[in-house]
């Protein structure tokens, strides 16, 4: 178990995204600071590296603002917009992403961190954001609804009380989730039920 001295004044977004991917990541990367490369983390921070870039561009009727920091103090979390797009005065953020669209949603719950931010800090109503995929080649849009809205605030919650709280979570039950993830080697989601069932059946037998 982890013994935290302070809460730190802002969760970064992209922490956003590891915790609604798996609680236990999160803690690993943010609390624990814990950060293994793989070949996707190396690829994605060379896409990343493409795309990033300070300043406006301007491509027809659209205006790019490049790397736009925002934040929330209500929510307490803040982080880097790889782009927001300004349109007839209406802002959008755009999050690129090396991949393909996930089944897991996680990178929504980043995005739609993101328009909170955003919202807060203009006074305007995000009404949806954009992924670009890399691997995929396309973009694609992202509602922010009620829904999508509360998920996000809830994993907003959760990351406050994990960094709190200072407690590892056990593994994900979803091991699709394991095969890919960077941390799979230091995690060891097996080796960790195994102890966890040993350690319940102890308890049981005392």
């Amino acid at each position: 178990m982890t013994t935290i001295q302070r809460e730190p004044e802002l969760i970064p977004l992209a922490m956003l995204n590891a915790l609604a991917y798996c609680p236990r990541r999160f803690v690993y990367e943010f609390v624990q600071g814990e950060m293994l490369l793989n070949a996707h983390v190396v690829e994605g921070t060379l896409r990343h590296a493409a795309v990033d870039g300070d300043g406006t561009v301007w491509r027809g009727d659209v205006v790019q603002h490049r790397r736009v920091y925002v934040w929330s103090e209500r929510l307490r979390i803040g982080g880097v917009c790889d782009v927001v797009e300004e349109m007839a005065g209406q802002l959008q953020p755009v999050e690129y992403k090396k991949g393909k669209p996930g089944r897991w949603q996680s990178d929504h719950v980043q995005l739609c961190g993101q328009a909170l931010c955003l919202e807060e800090r203009t006074g305007q109503v995000i009404a949806q954001g954009a992924i670009f995929y890399f691997a995929a080649r396309r973009r694609e849009v992202v509602e922010f609804t009620p829904e999508l809205r509360a998920r996000t605030e809830q994993v907003v919650a959760d990351a406050h009380a994990l960094v709190a709280s200072g407690v590892l979570p056990p593994p994900v039950e979803q091991r699709a989730k394991c095969r890919e993830c960077s941390l799979e080697p230091l995690c060891m989601p097996r080796l960790a039920e195994q102890l966890e069932r040993w350690r319940a059946g102890g308890e049981e037998g005392g």
